[in-house]
């Protein structure tokens, strides 16, 4: 007698258990495998609340090297285009701080660069470290924009070292913090005119008859020179001073074709704080922007690459602002 069939169902075939919800679910086999997206950069900027616990004051000129808390100026969440490639570019004041944060990102998009400094030999060191990283040339000059046969040796050996050039980059800069403005010292006062503007003046002299149509000029201005700063007179001074520069060497070298702009920088966490401002501005450093935190150096290198590349080719006599919402003389 055959045996009775079984009446009991069969079992429906497991399924894959669910992915946890903090896990993506799988794609299709069938799926063309995507490109992998860069890690989102983790925030690590403090804010202005926040700064008294990084507060330092450091011996003018303070090095890069000495800051207990590094500024952020390696550019790890930068995705590069090539939109530099081929170019030569020479910046000044590019040892540390927003000149080597400008540096790398040029080398990154495909440019050789020239790092100008006056001083720090250890800082100079690891910009052109940075550069090289990225397979770029980098020539070190230890110069001082304050004299115009300087500026000239910089422009000829980087012409005759480098090859050419494309980019001038006026970023070297003087300031010193001084609470009573009758107290300023002529030294100071002149100092800082002669670094800050007669340096931008003397560096653009030897290096237009180098440059061609499509090649630009960029200054580093402040938000200072627009809304003023009772601490900083004679440097807001000067920075007022770069900002009208800007414009009417744009407009002299626009039949040519040479662009000239200006990025306008907020409060920017660099060697200079803790090395030119009292302390008890150093501890809530960034207070007075809309984003209440200071800027970092690598926030602000995307803008000098826009104005020196083919994106920016409708720009000249421009003031970008880079302020984090730095918008009144308030303190």
């Amino acid at each position: 007698m055959a045996a009775k069939k079984s009446t009991t169902p069969k079992a429906a075939p497991a399924r894959p258990a669910p992915p946890a919800a903090d896990q993506p679910a799988p794609a299709p086999k069938s799926a063309t495998k995507a490109t992998k997206a860069p890690a989102p950069k983790r925030e690590k900027r403090p804010t202005a609340a926040q700064m008294k616990e990084h507060a330092q004051k450091l011996p003018y000129p303070a090095k890069q090297a000495d800051m207990k808390l590094q500024p952020d100026s390696n550019l790890s969440g930068y995705l590069p285009a090539g939109k530099l490639k081929g170019k030569i570019a020479l910046i000044t004041g590019a040892d540390s701080g927003i000149g080597r944060a400008v540096a790398l990102a040029f080398a990154m998009e495909g440019a050789d660069v020239a790092v100008l400094y006056n001083e720090n030999d250890v800082d100079a060191r690891e910009t052109m470290r940075l550069v090289e990283a990225q397979k770029r040339r980098c020539l070190l000059l230890k110069l001082d924009v304050r004299d115009p046969e300087q500026c000239k040796q910089a422009v000829r050996r980087t012409t005759k070292e480098l090859g050419g050039l494309n980019v001038l980059v006026n970023n070297a800069a003087f300031q010193m913090a001084q609470e009573k403005f009758e107290d300023i010292p002529e030294e100071q006062i002149r100092r800082t005119f002669d670094t800050n503007i007669l340096g931008y003046i003397w560096m653009a002299q030897a290096a237009i008859p180098h440059l061609k149509k499509g090649d630009s000029i960029i200054c580093t201005g402040s938000i200072v020179g627009l809304t003023g700063i009772p601490l900083l007179v004679d440097y807001a001074c000067t920075k007022s001073a770069i900002h009208a520069l800007v414009k009417s060497l744009a407009q002299y070298l626009g039949d040519k074709g040479i662009r000239v702009n200006c990025v306008v920088p907020g409060p920017v966490w660099t060697p200079n704080i803790p090395g030119t401002m009292p302390r008890e501005e150093i501890e809530k450093f960034g207070h007075e922007v809309a984003l209440k935190r200071p800027g970092q150096p690598e926030e602000l290198a995307p803008a000098y690459v826009l104005l020196a590349s083919q994106d920016g080719s409708f720009m000249t006599g421009s003031l970008v602002h880079v302020t984090g919402g730095k918008l009144s003389s308030d303190q």
